[in-house]
This record gives C-alpha cells, structure tokens and sequence, in this order.
C-alpha cells in the first residue's frame, strides 16, 4: 500500500517525455518527473521515492528527501504567514502548511518551530505545533537507566520538554543539566524514572551507580596525569565537575567516596589527591 507522506518503493510502468509512471496502485500512475528519474531507468524497475502532493494538490514523486515525514517530529522554519496559515520549509519544492488552528503560538517567518507532521481528515500534509496531541500517552515498558534519542521541545520553568524516540513525551529537569540544550536539538539521553502519573523523567547521563566504576577509572586516571592532584572535590560546583568530567556533582561525590574508602585517594581542602603507591 502506498503511503502519502513517507517513502515507498515502487514499480516503474510507462516512460513518458516528462518523466516516467509508476504503480501507485489504488492511487493509480504517480509521476516522477524527469529531473528526478535515475540514469538508466528501465520499466519494471522498483526506485525508493517520497510521495506527497504538488503546489496543484496532485499526487507526485520525488526521489529527493525532505527533512522530516508523516508521523516524526522535527525543528522546521517558518518561510511565510498568510490568510490560511504559516508555510514551513521541509526541504520539497511545495512548502508544508502549519493551519493557524494547529499553532500552539502565533508563527512568526524567519523564526523555527518543533512540529509534527501527519495527514489531517482530507488526507492533506500538514503540520501542528500543538506537540502533545500526538504523543503518546501510555509508556512501553521503559527502564531506568535505558538509553534513548532526545528531541528537545522547548525550555519550562522547571526543565526541558523532550520528544523520546519520536513518541513519548519527557523532562529533563534544569538543576541536572549542565550544558547548553537548543530547541530542535537531538541528542542521547536515559530514562531516569517513570513515575506513576506515567510522566517520564530523562537525564543526559546513565542514573545510578552502574557509571560510577568508570568514572572512577577516569579520575584515577585525571589525577596520574596531572600529578596526582585535581582542585575538583566534593564542594567544588557543578559547573566545574561538570566540565570536566561530564557527570553530575551527585554522581561524583558517589565515586570519589568510592575512592576514598577504597583508601585509593585522600580529600585536601581544594581538591582531592592520589594517594601513593596505589593503583585501581
């Protein structure tokens, strides 16, 4: 079945001046117009193309990709605002259409938005930035410490909105981000809790102790190469653990106490210290 909005793979039927036919099945022939069609094109060939509808609302081909498809999540700009709506760059001739009653904000041209795209009743492309009608709201069954992709939304008062693995919604909570986040941005992040309201709630770094071995590793490793000393201990600031190791303070303190008992380091007033002859 051919599916408007995605790619398809489908047959070659009739070569023509302008291009070549394909089988479209229940939609009959879709054209491929000739600046798209492939050297050495013959009938019968099956070619990978994205289906969607021209500026005249007719069925067509194109072997180009746009930027994002029917049913995914992405961070697309405005290129114009008229009567019916904001028209949005997606990388295809025929820009794609956000109605007015689709946008969670006034869109602005020139400025981006993170919009879903799908078919509307008519069967048209269209886009919403109204993100959370197309979330799903009933967690798989995700656990604790599960790397995931992370689309950021937008920032709130309390953190970040994130989009998981294109489906679900999340929070990456602010005092547990120490780097900079953009809108649109996509990056690896772990599930850190489900809660029972089914909210999820995200961070950028595995949760719990199962990092904190390799972390160690690489302090012990940070302090042989600096001399066996590191102005980075338990009442440093976030920021600093953060830049340069990567993890959060709660996680760092968890690994040097690990060292420390293990009798591997010892705590100075400005950092910590290796302790000699000790290896881990």
């Amino acid at each position: 079945m051919v599916e408007i909005g995605k790619l398809n793979k489908l047959r070659v039927v009739k070569r023509v001046d302008f291009g070549i036919y394909l089988d479209g099945e229940d939609f009959g022939e879709i054209l491929l117009p000739r600046r798209y069609v492939p050297e050495n094109c013959e009938i019968d060939d099956i070619i990978e193309v994205f289906v969607y509808f021209d500026s005249e609302d007719r069925i067509i081909a194109t072997t180009e990709k746009p930027y994002a498809m029917v049913g995914q999540f992405a961070l697309l700009k405005v290129i114009s605002v008229n009567s019916v709506g904001a028209f949005i760059d997606w990388g295809l001739p025929k820009d794609l259409l956000v109605p007015f009653r689709e946008q969670k904000q006034k869109m602005e041209e020139g400025k981006s938005y993170v919009v879903f795209i799908y078919l509307d009743k008519s069967k048209r492309i269209v886009a919403s930035s109204k993100l959370d009608k197309f979330l799903d709201t009933m967690p798989i069954n995700f656990q604790e410490g599960q790397e995931v992709e992370l689309l950021v939304c937008c920032q709130t008062d309390i953190g970040y909105k994130a989009i998981i693995n294109g489906c679900h919604g999340g929070i990456l909570y602010k005092n547990e981000v120490f780097q900079i986040l953009e809108k649109g941005q996509q990056i690896k992040g772990f599930i850190k809790k489900v809660r029972d309201d089914k909210k999820i709630d995200l961070c950028l770094h595995k949760p719990g102790y199962e990092k904190v071995g390799d972390l160690s590793e690489r302090i012990i490793d940070t302090l042989k190469k600096r001399d066996g000393f590191i102005s980075v201990g338990d009442k440093s600031s976030p920021k600093i653990i953060y830049d340069m190791f990567g993890v959060s303070k709660k996680t760092y303190k968890k690994a040097i106490g690990v060292l420390y008992k293990k009798r591997l380091i010892t705590f100075e007033d400005n950092g910590i210290k290796l302790q000699k002859k000790r290896d881990i």
